[in-house]
């Protein structure tokens, strides 16, 4: 199993103590898409963060490969981050001043083995905009953007925190059909968190959240192409 999650619970301690994850449990296969289903307060981006290394859990292990994330300092949790897992948030965080192309090579120039940056934009379709700024793209062109530049990293993992939040119906399913593309691709394996329902029936895998709790695992044999999807 490449991506497991075991047991894990998070809390926060302050006048109360809120219990954000309780006993989480996921595995994925290297090479699959899952998504990681809820509403908003369900507890979908503190385990995503853990996941990626951001967060720690309170106990509870997560391995990806053969690394114990859970077990890393920080350190070793740099490195993890820099190397091994690609993000992709709802809001772009492209760096308005440079192109499309230096926003990229920013990540590449920083990583052990990273893709060529031409072989990455022509994979998500925005080849002929490496010359242009953030300022001068579409929402749904600057979510490709932002998706070439977690790939360039060559990442074993990667992260998307509601990919397709700030866009609209179209541009969502031009990026979720993009997303999978970079599975098929690439043979990256994705966990994708999202409210969407609709976006389940292209994972291998699927976690509904409620709570701070697994309330529901579904696993999926035919996948529905991205393009199929309607909601």
């Amino acid at each position: 199993m490449f991506l497991s999650a075991v047991n894990l619970n998070k809390s926060y301690h302050g006048g109360i103590t809120t219990h954000v994850l309780k006993g989480v449990s996921l595995m994925l296969e290297k090479g699959q898409i899952g998504v990681i289903l809820g509403p908003s307060g369900s507890g979908k981006s503190t385990l995503m963060n853990i996941i990626g290394g951001v967060d720690r859990a309170s106990s509870g292990s997560v391995d990806v490969g053969s690394i114990k994330v859970t077990d890393l300092n920080e350190k070793d949790l740099v490195e993890y981050r820099r190397d091994k897992v690609g993000f992709v948030f709802q809001f772009y965080n492209l760096i308005p001043n440079l192109t499309v192309a230096e926003n990229i090579e920013v990540v590449s120039n920083l990583c052990k083995n990273p893709l060529k940056t031409d072989d990455v934009l022509s994979a998500v379709g925005i080849l002929e905009l490496k010359k242009r700024f953030p300022r001068e793209l579409s929402g749904g062109e600057q979510q490709r953007v932002s998706i070439a530049r977690a790939i360039v990293k060559n990442p074993e993992l990667l992260l998307c925190d509601e990919p397709t939040g700030a866009l609209d119906y179209e541009a969502s399913r031009g990026v979720l059909s993009l997303i999978q593309n970079v599975n098929k691709q690439f043979g990256t394996t994705i966990l994708m968190i999202t409210h969407n329902s609709a976006i389940s029936g292209m994972a291998h895998a699927v976690f509904k959240l409620r709570s701070g709790e697994v309330a529901q695992e579904l696993r999926n044999t035919n996948l529905v192409p991205a393009e199929g999807i309607e909601w």
